[in-house]
């Protein structure tokens, strides 16, 4: 391993060594901490270098939105829809819904509320229903739900 400047800088080749495992750690922890997945090491001249790509920011800016509950990232609010299409709740902002079946428009409205990621619902004939959000999904009385990408 060649130091650039050693004999200037005063640092030896056993404590630049030290420096860059030492550096290696710390930035390999903060990528596991901040779930920066590396997907590539680059080894240039002994030397290991890590560069997040913007993609790996992203999805670990995707992730702690994730962490967050449904609650809190207001993720909730949109339209969920089975995978035939067939079952329809619109999660509107105001915290009420409108749940459409088959060509039926507003089979079913009502009001709901969302706690961490459990929500609760009350149509307006004052039936109870609930359903938790999990990595994106809402499962709501034996129903899977995906939320509708604008």
């Amino acid at each position: 391993m060649k130091i650039i400047n050693s004999e200037y800088s005063g640092i030896n080749e056993k404590n630049m060594r030290l420096f860059i495992i030492t550096s290696m750690i710390l930035i390999v922890c903060f990528c596991h901490l901040n779930q920066i997945k590396i997907d590539e090491d680059i080894v240039k001249n002994d030397a290991l270098w890590i560069v997040p790509t913007m993609s790996q920011l992203q999805e670990n800016k995707r992730k702690m939105i994730m962490k967050l509950t449904i609650e809190e990232s207001k993720e909730y609010i949109g339209m969920w829809v089975t995978k035939d299409g067939y079952i329809r709740h619109e999660l509107l902002p105001n915290n009420r819904y409108d749940e459409a079946r088959g060509s039926k428009m507003s089979a079913y409205q009502g009001k709901y509320n969302v706690r961490a990621n459990h929500i609760n619902y009350k149509d307006d004939t004052g039936f109870n229903a609930d359903g938790e959000f999990k990595d994106g999904i809402l499962y709501h009385a034996g129903m899977i739900l995906y939320k509708e990408k604008n």
